[in-house]
């Protein structure tokens, strides 16, 4: 099992970048931004809900003001002093004074990415033998991240716990399907069977290259599976090479 020093270092870890960095801000929409429409119209409602009646509609080439968000309904005001209630999805189309596309996530996959801390849990192999692996990580921005992992393997002649820590990066993390690489540092231990005669354990220093996909579940869930290839140098002029796949799920707040 993975030693009690280890997973104090690694709770540390996690801590100390919670209280270093700054939260993230939330995606707020400018109180002045202007869009032109493109759509032939759209519907201002009394309130942020399907069940307010519509009491207005903006023509095609009409300019709005988003003013506030709530959920995923805006609230806009017209040139000529109308103000209701837009759902996100007729907004989508709309261009900016600049004649570009302004980003409409939608509200709940717009949240997700706002989160910073993510634990999660998977199990795989490693080497062909039975692996249970845990990680705590924390996004430094939407595309990079820094991830600390334990992982225990239990095969037939020996027993195998590793910890790395992995500078993680995530390009197109704004995609429901999110590919993803990984590199970093950490160490390996190998204990050999008791019943194995003359076998001696095995401490050494540990590196690791990792490829994998995240696929966005629910507001707080991500389902994640990864390809990783670890290196533990065994001795000045010896190292082993071990190839590694997990399947498992992440929890964000």
């Amino acid at each position: 099992m993975p030693t009690p020093r280890v997973i104090r270092v690694l709770c540390a870890l996690v801590l100390s970048l919670s209280a270093a960095l700054p939260a993230a801000a939330e995606d707020e929409v400018p109180s002045t931004q202007r869009l032109q429409v493109t759509d032939p119209y759209i519907e201002l409602r009394t309130g942020p809900g399907r069940g307010y009646p519509i009491f207005f509609v903006a023509a095609r080439a009409e300019w709005i003001e988003v003013h506030l968000r709530y959920t995923d309904w805006y609230k806009v005001r017209t040139d000529g002093g109308k103000e209701g209630w837009v759902h996100r999805r007729q907004l989508v189309t709309t261009l900016t004074e600049a004649g570009a596309s302004r980003s409409f996530r939608d509200i709940a996959f717009d949240d997700f990415l706002q989160r910073r801390a993510e634990f999660g849990a998977g199990w795989g192999h490693f080497k062909a033998e039975p692996m249970l692996k845990f990680w705590a990580g924390y996004k430094l921005s939407e595309s990079i991240g820094i991830e600390a992992t334990l992982g225990q393997v239990q095969g037939i002649f020996s027993g195998t716990n590793f910890w790395h820590v992995n500078l993680q990066l995530e390009p197109w993390s704004d995609q429901r399907i999110s590919p993803f690489f990984a590199v970093g540092v950490g160490n390996f231990k190998n204990i050999p069977n008791t019943s194995l005669v003359a076998a001696t354990p095995t401490n050494a220093k540990l590196s690791n290259a990792s490829l994998g996909v995240r696929y966005y579940l629910t507001e707080r869930f991500v389902l994640r599976a990864d390809y990783s290839i670890y290196t533990a140098f065994l001795n000045d002029t010896r190292s082993g090479e071990y190839r590694a796949i997990t399947g498992g799920i992440s929890f964000f707040f």
